[in-house]
């Protein structure tokens, strides 16, 4: 069996799934496929598996591919020393996990220069062979011989010492005592955390951790990366390694084959062996271990958290006033067109303390709404939200338009970025904001695109986690979420286009360059015209691209081009047009599917065609949902213990879900109050935008700390 084939069943056994599933996915992937891509239009090559499921495979085999880039790195390097046995390469080429493998090859390392390399350059390791075999002989008469002046030996301990560290090494480089030294730090680590001497006050943030110890494996994401953020700023000093003893009882268990002196010798070789060369080593290794572990939590949450905010439903294309209130500095207001368009700007006080300037805001407000008849007013949720959203609704307006608080998160990076300069060149940072928070309403996920999706509020711990890692996290739930939804290609910006399927910032903006200079595009097929995007490039991106009132129907669907063939027999054999079949639902219910089963189509296509002829570009995005805050209660000094509030889950962590309740300060439902039993994942419950009712437990006004339940006990 070929290492290949070897690796497509090892992750079928993994992921419970067929061997083929693997292979095809595989072979889809290494032709430049993208996930989205496959999931949605590949079904019948993969059995139908899912975005999770690929992108396990495709993790999974981009890791043995590293196992097999250091296996052959260890057999050229050792075939260059004529180091390599055949028991020896047989060893590496059956070592199934990246730790057994250099376990193998630690004894073969090159390595600086040791005490055990320097006790064999003073001729000790007949002495350490001669002890390892634990005899009755007394080990200081044979140490005797061992003592050469001229080779810095100068007594029976100096002998027996060296011949110690040599033992010591050899335990530490005897991979199967490594494997279960591992295993029990896997398995009974405790992870310890004191605080620094004289830095008490000064890390106070950190006093949960002040003295503190739970076994490792049980430790949550959220505290080992805190503990470890707090060794980081110098506050807290960190220990991870299981009760000495029981490492130092697995060791005389393997290696001590009698009660001799000479045993005697090798019993103290493995307790320095224990202390000096094992036990660090395995503990930088369950370091390393468990803050991958955190760091695939923490980000796990992060890409949940934020998946459900760029698919939180859209208000859709409507006239819009946005604003940014403030106190000091003024609301800034900007008005929109249906398509998100600036039409006009401008600054208020309403809240000043002169009486002339919130007449005068009134006013401004009143003749924005008279010329530009928003249907909406979007009103951020940062400062002076609340008391601005008061102000609006305390004007007669001469009709209902409806006001909504808007997740500002991320608007004011976005609106310093290169992105909002180059679309308003000729505007400040306050004005891109204001405009950002409208758009927002209108269409979440096509404004939260510009931002970089780290900066949008939603993780935790997010800076203390593996950068690279992360980002290739979010931006995948980015291309996921964006392709999912489709796109209209006419009304793009780049930014949404460069995470479509096979497209990337030059495509997109290649496309946005032939849209300025021929117009809007009338067909899917005039994206062979755009220049750089080739075949491979259609195939990959035309499915999620949308042309409303296009020539062709399909055009705005998410029925691939190539499929059009069988839409177009299946009209052809009904004799009707494929307009028709969109249309009329008795023209549709006639299709019998199997007629069109081919060995390129299988049922998981055809169904999937049949579902867009019904509602042809559907949004999978909810319906939008109208949201009010309690009224009269505006910030933390107006909470009360036993207030039953209306909310929004803004952010979803390991340890609970935080809540905004409309005070300007979120407040925090642990994990704990999420319901009236016992949750371990806080997703479970609840989602990022889920709407909930809060009950206040606590509140903290020096702190700043509101403490929330939604139990209903």
């Amino acid at each position: 069996m070929n290492l290949e084939k070897r690796h497509f069943t090892k992750i079928a056994e993994e992921l419970d799934i067929h061997l083929e599933q693997v292979k095809a996915t595989a072979e889809l992937l290494a032709e430049g496929a993208t996930i989205p891509f496959i999931a949605r239009y590949r079904k019948e090559w993969t059995g139908s598996l899912d975005e999770l499921a690929i992108m396990k495979i495709r993790d999974r085999l981009n890791q043995l591919e590293e196992l097999e880039k250091r296996r052959d790195s260890i057999l050229k390097s050792l075939e260059e020393r004529e180091l390599l046995t055949e028991d020896l390469k047989v060893a590496i080429e059956n070592a199934e996990e990246l730790t057994t493998l250099e376990d193998i090859y630690l004894p073969y390392r090159p390595k600086r220069r040791t005490r055990a390399t320097i006790a064999k350059e003073r001729g000790l390791e007949p002495l350490a062979e001669f002890l390892w075999q634990q005899g009755d002989e007394h080990p200081e008469t044979i140490a005797l011989q061992y003592v050469i002046e001229e080779k810095e030996v100068l007594s029976t301990d100096d002998a027996l010492a060296g011949a110690r560290d040599i033992m010591a090494e050899w335990i530490n480089e005897d991979a199967d005592a490594r494997a279960d030294l591992r295993k029990l730090f896997q398995k009974e680590a405790l992870i310890e955390s004191h605080v620094i001497r004289g830095k008490e006050e000064e890390g106070e943030k950190y006093r949960d951790y002040f003295e503190y110890t739970e076994p490792l494996r049980k430790a949550p994401s959220h505290r080992i990366l805190a503990m470890r953020r707090g060794e980081k700023e110098g506050f807290l000093s960190l220990k991870l390694q299981p009760e000495a003893e029981k490492g130092i009882e697995l060791l005389r268990r393997r290696f001590l084959k009698s009660n001799s002196l000479c045993a005697d010798q090798v019993g103290l070789a493995l307790v320095d062996s224990h202390k000096r060369l094992l036990s660090p080593s395995l503990e930088t290794e369950i370091r390393l271990e468990s803050k991958q572990r955190a760091d695939e939590e923490a980000i796990r949450i992060f890409a949940e958290n934020l998946r459900e905010l760029l698919l939180h439903p859209p208000l859709g294309e409507k006239p819009i006033l946005a604003i940014d209130p403030g106190f000091r500095t003024g609301c800034k207001v900007a008005c929109l067109d249906k398509q998100g368009t600036l039409l006009d700007h401008t600054t208020i006080f309403p809240h000043s303390k002169n009486f002339r300037d919130a007449h005068e805001a009134t006013q401004i407000i009143l003749k924005l709404v008279e010329e530009y008849k928003p249907e909406v007013i979007a009103i951020g949720n940062g400062t002076a939200g609340r008391e601005t959203q008061q102000f609006i609704e305390s004007i007669d307006l001469g009709k209902k338009i409806t006001v909504i608080m808007v997740n500002e998160s991320g608007a004011s990076i976005y609106s310093a970025s290169d992105v909002a300069r180059d679309e308003f060149p000729e505007y400040d940072v306050t004005v891109r904001g204001t405009v950002s928070i409208g758009r927002r309403l209108m269409d979440p996920l096509a404004e939260l695109v510009k931002i970089d999706p780290k900066s949008i509020g939603v993780g935790q711990y997010q800076h203390d986690v593996d950068q690279k890692a992360l980002k290739q996290s979010l931006d995948e739930v980015v291309m996921s979420c964006v392709n999912a939804v489709g796109v209209d290609i006419n009304t793009a910006s780049p930014q949404l286009l460069a995470y479509v399927s096979g497209v990337g910032p030059r495509l997109a903006q290649n496309i946005i360059t032939y849209r300025s200079e021929n117009g809007a595009f009338l067909s899917r097929k005039q994206l062979s015209d755009v220049h750089g995007l080739g075949p491979k490039a259609f195939e990959q991106a035309a499915g999620f691209l949308r042309i409303r009132n296009g020539k062709n129907p399909l055009d705005s669907s998410a029925v691939h081009p190539e499929s059009y063939g069988i839409v177009a027999k299946m009209a052809a054999d009904l004799k009707c047009q494929v307009d028709d079949l969109i249309k009329d639902v008795a023209e549709r219910s006639k299709i019998k599917l199997e007629n069109y089963v081919t060995d390129t189509f299988g049922m998981p296509t055809l169904k999937d065609i049949m579902q867009e002829l019904e509602k042809p570009g559907r949004d999978p995005r909810s319906s939008f949902e109208i949201f009010q805050f309690a009224e009269g209660v505006n910030s933390i000094e107006d909470l009360k213990v036993g207030m039953v509030l209306p909310g929004i889950i803004t952010n979803v962590t390991a340890f609970g879900a935080f809540v905004d309740i409309g005070v300007h300060r979120d407040g925090l439902v642990h994990v704990s109050q999420l319901a009236d039993r016992y949750v371990k994942d806080p997703a479970e419950i609840v989602k990022v935008g889920q709407k909930v009712k809060v009950r206040v437990t606590e509140v903290d006004i020096k702190r700043g700390r509101i403490s929330l339940s939604m139990k209903q006990g």
